[in-house]
């Protein structure tokens, strides 16, 4: 059976939600049916509601419901939610301290066919820059469907980077979720893996063929990309001594620069980023664009071990 898409889990879990909690609202630019909450308009007709392609309007009036004590859920595009919208996140939600949860779609590569205009890949960086939120991206539909009733629960805001369509299951039977907790998906003493996001799913695939040439690999999926879980990051480096970043996002601002800010100031080791290396997007599929830009489960494995290298040397 095919996985649901994760707009769909967004909407499920969202409907719950908001049968549990009327404070709970959601706001659309006009993608409602893009991203998932349409339906929710039949079932929630003074709570799921659209202001028109009018992204900073969205975010101004979702502050407002905040001051109330309402919990508004905005969306749109990521490039739409994030970088058109970032005046408005850092001012009427950060600097305001508002309740306001940011869903930005589409992010990175898997934008495709809508081009360079909507490939995102700077979103991280700029929010990242922004006191007090937080920024959270989802590996699958389990880990999606346990984060949301945490988000809720997390008082100030959040920016969850939402890949739509359906993706591959990585989180194991029985799986528990920690918003501010890391998860360990393999362990290894060579080389450590942290990867967000469908870089995950390729993370995976780059521990088996590292496996296949005798390198053991951990893997720790950095869902939560600010605050970072430093303690499981720091430990992992500690016990392999080199590091790899996997991210569907530029190198620059994003994961990568996250985890090696927190190394350079606590714990050296060579380390290597996978991800878009400060480029544009184009218009094409996503396994033509992780060929591209360099993001494929080949490429995380042969970043390990020149990282392997780097450490022996």
């Amino acid at each position: 059976m095919a996985n649901k898409e994760m707009r769909a889990v967004l909407a499920e879990g969202l409907e719950q939600l908001m049968k549990e909690d009327p404070r709970i609202v959601v706001v659309d630019a006009d993608l409602a049916k893009a991203n998932g909450t349409w339906a929710l308009r039949q079932k929630f007709p003074d709570r799921a509601l659209d202001v028109g392609i009018a992204e900073q309007n969205m975010t101004s009036f979702a502050a407002g419901l905040a001051s109330y004590g309402f919990i508004p859920f905005i969306g749109s595009f990521t490039a739409f939610a994030t970088r058109r919208n970032c005046d408005q996140i850092a001012i009427s939600v950060c600097y305001a301290k508002q309740n306001v949860k940011i869903i930005g779609s589409d992010p990175g590569i898997s934008a495709e066919l809508n081009g360079g205009t909507h490939m995102s890949f700077e979103d991280i960086a700029v929010l990242r820059s922004f006191p007090g939120i937080v920024i959270f991206e989802p590996v699958d539909e389990v880990q999606l469907a346990q984060a949301l009733p945490q988000i809720v629960a997390h008082e100030g805001p959040v920016y969850i980077r939402l890949f739509r369509k359906p993706i591959e299951t990585v989180m194991p039977e029985g799986y528990q979720f920690r918003l501010f907790q890391a998860d360990r998906l393999r362990e290894g003493g060579d080389v450590s893996l942290f990867a967000s996001g469908l870089m995950v799913q390729e993370s995976v695939k780059a521990v088996e063929l590292l496996a296949e040439e005798g390198i053991s690999a951990e893997l720790i999926n950095v869902h939560t990309i600010k605050p970072l879980d430093a303690e499981t990051i720091l430990a992992s480096v500690k016990k392999t001594g080199c590091a790899v970043t996997a991210e569907n996002h530029n190198v620059i601002g994003g994961l990568g620069s996250a985890v090696a800010e927190l190394l350079g100031r606590n714990c050296p080791a060579p380390m290597e980023m996978i991800g878009v290396q400060d480029h544009f997007g184009e218009v094409a599929k996503m396994p033509y664009l992780k060929e591209k830009y360099h993001m494929t489960a080949k490429d995380i494995a042969e970043a390990a071990k020149k990282a392997i290298a780097r450490k022996k040397g």
